[in-house]
């Protein structure tokens, strides 16, 4: 009686420690580029271990990842457009969120399908009427029009997400605050919002991402190189000759650490909004 069981249970070990190595081996890989000062061009060899243990790649990345910027200039571009592409996602997201999930009005249907298209299409069938757009209104060689970029990427998939975290809040709770003398904007910046925290934690997350880890779009938007982000400076690496693996490898852990920083800021409830159930219309 015990004996498929046990088979099943080892099984099902060595099936999760397949999945682990093959998501850790590549990461390690990164970090020991990373480290390794005797890479000179391809690396043609994994080693579990740096050949030649180093720090200076990092100071390298440190002091001038690309362009005529330190790493904390390129940072701090990247945390302004990602971040603000986050919270004008939110911002705006959330409202139109509740109104879907509450409301019922003429072409209601029709706008979800809109939102559902949108986030289907690849970024770059929107570039041309973007960048006709930013360069009407004065900003498409901005930080704010690249932030603008990117809040319209993530806000169809905030939108969703964050319908049906409001769709899944009991509507008695709403209903009896209104019987208290709550307004509805009170409702929902009192009870609804917060009871929906977990998936407006993943929407931010999401925002965020997408504003970060993008490059085609920012060398299109972008030209002054005092406005390049992390992730611009990467391609940059890329595409500039002969590629340095080492500093492109020290540059992406460096680029991850803020990543990292955000996940654990919101652990505590993005568990609970990947859960958030879809509710019926």
């Amino acid at each position: 009686m015990h004996k498929p069981r046990a088979i099943e249970t080892i099984a099902t070990h060595l099936g999760l420690l397949l999945l682990a190595a093959f998501v850790l081996v590549p990461v390690w890989g990164l970090v020991y580029l990373a480290f390794d000062g005797g890479i000179r061009g391809w690396p043609t060899t994994f080693r579990v271990w740096p050949e030649q243990l180093t720090l200076s790649i990092f100071r390298e990345m440190w002091q001038r990842p690309g362009q005529s910027l330190t790493f904390l200039g390129t940072l701090r571009n990247s945390l302004v457009v990602s971040g603000g592409a986050a919270a004008m996602s939110l911002a705006l997201g959330a409202s139109m969120a509740y109104a879907f999930a509450r409301m019922r009005f003429p072409g209601r249907r029709a706008g979800l399908f809109a939102l559902l298209v949108g986030s289907l299409l690849p970024p770059v069938a929107l570039m041309v009427p973007l960048y006709m757009l930013l360069t009407v209104v004065g900003l498409r060689t901005s930080l704010l029009g690249l932030t603008i970029v990117y809040a319209s990427f993530s806000m169809p998939f905030c939108i969703w997400n964050m319908r049906a975290a409001f769709q899944s809040v009991p509507l008695e709770i709403e209903e009896a605050a209104y019987l208290d003398g709550a307004s509805s904007l009170r409702a929902f910046l009192s009870i609804s919002l917060p009871l929906a925290l977990p998936a407006v934690a993943v929407a931010a997350l999401v925002a965020f991402l997408i504003g970060y880890s993008e490059f085609a779009l920012g060398w299109l938007f972008v030209e002054r190189s005092s406005n390049v982000t992390l992730a611009m400076a990467i391609s940059g690496i890329l595409t500039g000759g002969t590629v340095a693996w080492s500093r492109l490898a020290a540059l992406s852990v460096l680029m991850c650490a803020p990543v990292i920083v955000v996940f654990f800021a919101l652990q505590r409830y993005l568990l609970r909004g990947l859960v958030v159930g879809q509710a019926g219309d």
